[in-house]
């Protein structure tokens, strides 16, 4: 690559990072819901387009969500918040999970791939815009045979989403009563269960996408290696900024935003 195709590069990779992390220390989500529609655009707009292009972004987020977890996951466990039974009961079919998740968005088309990204971040922006912390459909956490089929069904849905715990485990926790910020330091945990196998499997994986420089398997390498700066950088800042304002209008704004996202995620699949 010369320089004037590396400049546009390496500077959609830093902003777009800085804002995703900015927005989830800020709201408490992942990045990765921010991360991979957005650089899904910003790349397709750079030339670098392709009938899997969208399994490129996948793969990245949830490679940069193992550094991420694994750092969120201390930093919960130090102040006693990760609710470790949850995990030792839920993280191996979590992780279970992920291998099948792979395996479906391995073989999807973009387009497809696309209106499942859309729907299921439209539900997600539903829950931010419309959600209330009063919401119950059970006092615990399913056991038995509903955890075995649920398990993998979470992280199934995380992998075609690109995301670690916090976007679907923390709804789905605190709908069973789990407090909140156990509910979000659990998440952290996870994160890991979800992106540390799927991840290596996406190392793996060759994708039919133009091969931006440096890519090992999916995984672009540039990007991960500027995300994670961005991680350490910019989300304590948007939890700092989170902590002294209502975190309750800024998710409900970014829940229509969210909206908007799978939105137009669906029409550009079905009218590109």
């Amino acid at each position: 690559m010369d320089i004037s195709t590396v400049i546009p590069v390496l500077a959609s990779l830093i902003v777009v990072g800085a804002l995703a992390e900015f927005l989830a220390g800020l709201l408490g989500v992942g990045g990765g819901i921010v991360l991979v529609p957005a650089f899904f655009y910003v790349f397709q707009a750079l030339g670098y387009d392709g009938p899997q292009l969208l399994q490129v972004w996948l793969a990245t987020s949830l490679a940069t969500i193992i550094v991420t977890s694994i750092r969120s996951t201390q930093s919960h466990h130090k102040k006693g918040a990760v609710d470790w039974q949850i995990l030792r009961q839920w993280a191996p079919g979590v992780a279970a999970g992920t291998i099948f998740g792979v395996a479906l968005a391995a073989n999807l088309q973009s387009q497809v791939l696309q209106l499942i990204f859309g729907g299921l971040g439209a539900i997600i922006g539903l829950y931010l815009a419309f959600g209330r912390q009063s919401w119950s459909i059970g006092e615990t956490l399913p056991t038995g045979l509903w955890r075995i089929v649920l398990a993998p069904l979470l992280s199934r849905l995380s992998v075609l989403l690109g995301i670690g715990g916090c976007s679907l485990g923390v709804p789905f926790m605190t709908l069973h009563r789990v407090p909140i910020h156990r509910a979000v330091a659990t998440a952290a945990g996870f994160g890991l269960a979800i992106a540390v196998p799927s991840a290596l499997v996406w190392l793996f994986v060759s994708v039919d996408a133009p091969r931006l420089p440096w890519t090992l398997g999916s995984v672009t390498l540039p990007a991960f290696l500027v995300i994670i700066p961005m991680t350490f950088m910019f989300a304590p800042i948007g939890a700092t900024v989170g902590h002294r304002m209502d975190a309750v209008p800024l998710k409900r704004l970014f829940g229509a935003f969210l909206l908007l996202v799978a939105a137009n995620m669906m029409r550009s699949a079905l009218w590109p």
